[in-house]
């Protein structure tokens, strides 16, 4: 595990799963159909049970009838999860880097963060976004999610705590790396 702090805002790194998260909102890395799917989409709705599925489709009717466009967030209650709300958005599937992926990962990160502070929460936890079934690789991902957040609370000061969850050593670990570098914090 990895703590630290950008202004305000305590940033913490840790291996773990998503759904057991005590925070605010979790983030689902969703597909666009919001109707629930494998990895993490398929847990979060699982363990959160049938109230998240219910207000997707209520989001699918009146917001997004052709789904969740690629790097927009929105939000529903978070069932029978610790966290009080689930922030779904839908990362870029991997394609080589060359077609917007990128731009649109960040923008996933970035609305999530927004739609947060946007609804008075001062916790959430992010997944690994993209980089399970949808393939992008995980030392690219982590760099733009790490970078995002810090651009984020760099103009932002609301938020009180922002917390990576990654279920893997190898994804913590390389999470850890990129965090050392991106936040400037001493090797040890």
């Amino acid at each position: 595990m990895m703590k630290f702090m950008v202004r305000k805002t305590k940033i913490r790194i840790v291996r773990g799963d998503i759904t057991e998260q005590d925070t605010d909102a979790i983030v689902n890395a969703a597909n666009p159909s919001l109707m629930g799917g494998g990895g993490v989409d398929g847990a979060i709705h699982t363990k959160g049970g049938t109230k998240i599925l219910e207000e997707c489709k209520r989001i699918r009717k009146t917001q997004y009838p052709d789904g969740l466009p690629t790097g927009k967030a929105v939000i529903t209650t978070g069932g029978n999860l610790k966290a009080k709300y689930v922030i779904h958005t839908v990362g870029p599937v991997w394609r080589g880097g060359t077609h917007g992926e990128p731009g649109l990962l960040a923008e996933a990160y970035k609305n999530s963060l927004s739609l947060t502070v946007s609804r008075g929460l001062k916790t959430i936890a992010f997944p690994s976004i993209s980089t399970g079934a949808y393939g992008y690789p995980i030392e690219k991902a982590c760099k733009i999610a790490l970078k995002t957040v810090k651009e984020f609370l760099e103009k932002e000061d609301e938020l009180e705590e922002v917390v990576f969850v990654l279920f893997s050593r190898p994804d913590l670990e390389t999470y850890e790396k990129a965090a050392k570098e991106i936040f400037n914090i001493p090797q040890e």
